[in-house]
């Protein structure tokens, strides 16, 4: 047990912004609406286990390194991309129901896009700004180091979350093989029962959500039983669940912690709200420190000054090389 509470594992086995990224997206992604000046006002597989909670609790030495207070981030009701943000927003809330999610599971399960390694992949988020963030306007690839890099200084003896921290977004390459981006990024939440008040901009972008209008998946619990647990749960589909299933297809040899921060990392009303308690189970309630600690690197590393990435891509290439190496399916 070292110092943060964290037990040892059991043993098993500098770029310019591209310009050119907008006209990668989805023509979709052009669409801007409006947000409403009302929000303003109104809102707000073989898998190994690594035991133990990673914090204890949330560690309050961990600042944000950007400058700004930790309650600057995140802020869905001003903000100079807000527009861009809630346009993202009300694509997605409209078109993600339980139909869509299930055809994109049937689509992408089987991983045949493409192959490419992890390197690869991580070159290609040069080419992606994620629409739906409101802290950040450069290329995601330049996130995923920044996270990573946050992790290892954090818990410098875990490389296997140092690269967890790296894989994260790395599902987005989907935003730039022809999904529009309200099917890629943002916070994900479950579809097929109640909408709760902590999903973003809730109260104004679900309207034409055809769900909606469904008696079942009004309901608390909807399709599901109490205490289902999230594995059972139709998230909507997003970036979260499709490297989640890249990571199992191709049997990536990481703690199962790994697999289920990042398959569940975006969803904020559940991590970071409280929401959708009804549907966990104890594994889950297990697992929810993990995904905490996670969020407070994907989060609070945003800032401005971008890492040099040469520097550190060797580093993180051993790490690829130890857990994920080679070509992959996709």
């Amino acid at each position: 047990m070292n110092q943060t509470g964290l037990q040892h594992p059991t043993n098993q086995a500098q770029m310019q912004h591209p310009m050119n990224w907008a006209r990668l997206q989805h023509p979709t992604n052009q669409v801007r609406v409006q947000h409403p000046a009302s929000w303003a006002q109104a809102q707000h597989p073989t898998i190994r286990t690594w035991e133990g909670d990673p914090s204890g609790e949330q560690r309050p030495e961990l600042e944000a390194v950007s400058g700004k207070a930790k309650s600057e981030y995140r802020n869905y009701t001003q903000g100079r991309l807000l527009d861009r943000v809630y346009s993202t927003y009300a694509l997605m809330h409209t078109h993600q129901t339980v139909e869509f999610v299930r055809r994109k599971h049937a689509e992408y399960g089987p991983c045949r896009l493409r192959k490419m390694s992890v390197m690869e992949a991580l070159e290609l988020l040069d080419n992606l700004v994620d629409e739906s963030d409101p802290d950040v306007d450069f290329p995601n690839s330049y996130h995923a180091y920044q996270t990573a890099e946050g992790i290892r200084q954090a818990h410098p003896d875990r490389d296997w979350f140092h690269l967890a921290g790296l894989l994260h977004d790395l599902g987005k390459v989907l935003a730039l093989f022809g999904e529009p981006q309200w099917a890629v990024v943002g916070d994900t939440f479950p579809v097929g029962c109640k909408v709760q008040p902590s999903v973003v901009f809730s109260d104004s972008t679900f309207r034409d959500n055809p769900d909606t209008g469904d008696p079942l998946y009004s309901t608390e619990c909807g399709m599901y039983q109490p205490g289902c647990g999230l594995e059972n749960v139709l998230m909507s589909w997003g970036h979260d669940e499709y490297m989640y299933k890249v990571m199992k297809f191709n049997n990536f040899s990481l703690p199962k912690e790994a697999f289920y921060m990042i398959r569940f990392h975006s969803f904020y009303p559940w991590h970071t709200h409280g929401d959708y308690m009804h549907l966990c189970s104890e594994e889950d309630l297990r697992m929810l420190p993990w995904v905490k600690e996670l969020n407070k690197f994907d989060l609070y590393t945003k800032q401005e000054a971008l890492p040099d990435v040469q520097q550190l891509r060797g580093y993180y290439q051993s790490l690829i090389d130890k857990y994920c190496p080679g070509q992959l399916c996709w």
